[in-house]
Formats: structure tokens, sequence, C-alpha cells
């Protein structure tokens, strides 16, 4: 009996060196957590939208501390949430400090092309996109429902940002030219400033009108993207420029080494770093 107990012995020992894991627990696994995802329902465009949100280190809804909202268009996870999300929290490190603690909003697309553009006078446009023109609805979105949800909420304070590129640069400029006040800082890059014949650069911008008193700040980015966007991004800054002293801050970056693909994460950063100043 001693020798076949010992025989046993000699097996499992075996076993256990050919197979290290035997004997061992499984290591527990679980989520790496980024943020939070909220739905809210929307009159204004009559769907259910969805919300990535990343919270701050240390946030608490309980605390006494506020934060700064971070709107960011195209803000899927699919597409620009996650990067963003990791940027701001990168500058929010005290041996970065570009940033203070924020949160950021990212607004999950379901028809960017509806959502971003107003109605176009080019008929093709019209017949190879025809959803596009509907950027009053969405603005009504972030306006009356998406701002007044995320102040119930969440712990924020009245500093708003808006990000967007290409298409959600547009909106950003139409937002900025339209209702300056739903946002003091703008981070425009790459806006597609052609859309219907750059009609929005013809538009009188409320900023520049009697009555605009906000402190505003609009970064503006284009990168070696073509001769009509280069363009019309400077057009865009020259309009920038004659806002009244005091009231609307700009500066403008162009990335000579950069294209429309690879442009906007280095602009969004280049932005908190002017910001900063």
């Amino acid at each position: 009996m001693t020798k076949f107990f010992h025989f046993v012995f000699l097996i499992c020992l075996f076993a256990a060196l050919a197979n290290p894991s035997l004997g061992q627990s499984t290591p527990a696994t679980k989520p790496f957590v980024l943020g939070v995802i909220d739905a809210i329902q929307s009159k204004e465009l009559g769907e259910t939208r969805t919300l990535n949100i990343y919270l701050p280190d240390g946030y608490s809804k309980d605390s006494m501390a506020n934060y700064p909202v971070i709107y960011l268009l195209d803000g899927s996870a699919d597409e620009d949430f996650i990067h963003i999300a990791g940027l701001v929290q990168f500058a929010n490190f005290s041996w970065v400090n570009l940033l203070p603690k924020s949160i950021v909003v990212g607004i999950a697309n379901v028809d960017r092309r509806r959502d971003f553009t107003y109605p176009t006078t080019i008929e093709k446009d019209k017949k190879d996109y025809p959803t596009t023109g509907h950027s009053q609805k969405f603005i009504a979105f972030l306006e009356k429902e998406l701002q007044p949800y995320i102040q119930k909420k969440y712990s924020s304070n009245p500093n708003k940002t808006i990000i967007g590129q290409s298409l959600g640069g547009l909106l950003a400029t139409e937002i900025l030219f339209k209702k300056p006040d739903l946002f003091n800082q703008y981070i425009i890059v790459s806006p597609s400033l052609w859309w219907d014949n750059e009609s929005l650069l013809a538009h009188q911008p409320a900023f520049l009108q009697a009555g605009f008193h906000q402190k505003t700040m609009v970064f503006v980015a284009v990168g070696k993207e073509g001769k009509i966007m280069e363009t019309d991004s400077g057009r865009l800054m020259d309009m920038l420029k004659k806002a009244p002293v005091g009231t609307l801050k700009s500066d403008f970056h162009y990335f000579a080494d950069e294209n429309h693909a690879t442009i906007f994460h280095l602009a969004v950063y280049k932005a908190f770093e002017r910001f900063k100043k």
C-alpha cells in the first residue's frame, strides 16, 4: 500500500512539473472600466442617444468639487472617445498639469452627416447624402437636452468645451457663429467649411454683434489637407480676429506633417497647451 501511494505521489509530482498551473487557483479577471455609458431620450432628435462619459480620478457626485465638461463630437467608442479620454487623463497628471480634472462626454453618432450639416443648395450633395441638413435639431439637442442633463446628473461647473473635427468641426463652427454662448471653449480641427460652397463663412457671426460679452477661447487647427480646407481655415481665423478685444481669444496651428487622418490627437493636445497659457 505504501508503494502504491508513493507511485501516485510521483505521478502527481511529474504532472505538476509538466503543468505548473495545476493545483493553483486561476487568476481573477475583471473588466477594465474607462467610464460609464448613459442613454438619453431626445425629443429634439426623436431618438435615444448614447453618451460615453469619462469621470476624472476621485470623482464623486457627493463631493463639493465641480468639474469642467468637455463635449466630444464623434464620441462613439470606436471613434474618438477612448483616445481623447486618455488624453484628458494624461493632461490631468500632476507632472503634466495641462488641464483641470474634467468630465468628458462623448456623443456617440447615429448619422453624423444628418446631425453635423446645415441644409445645402448643392443638388449633387442632396442626392448623394439625402439625410443631411439637420444640424439645427442637433444644436437644439445640445442646448435644451444634453447640457441640462449633464448639469443635473454630474458635478459640473459652467466651463464647457466642444471638440469637433471635419464635419464635427463644421458643426462646432456653426455653433460658434450662431450660438457662441453654448460653449466657452472651442477646439475646431480640420473643419469642413467647404460645405454648401462655404456659405457659413458668409454668415455674420454672433460673436461680432453688439451684446456678446462672454469670454471665449477658440483653437483652430488644420494640416496638409488641400488648398480649400487650408484656405477656409485661414478665412475662419481672419473672422475670429475681428472679435472685440476682451471677448474672444483665438489661436491657430498649422500641422505641416499631418493630414486629415493623423492630425486630430495632436491638435487636441496642442489646444490644451494653448488654453493653459
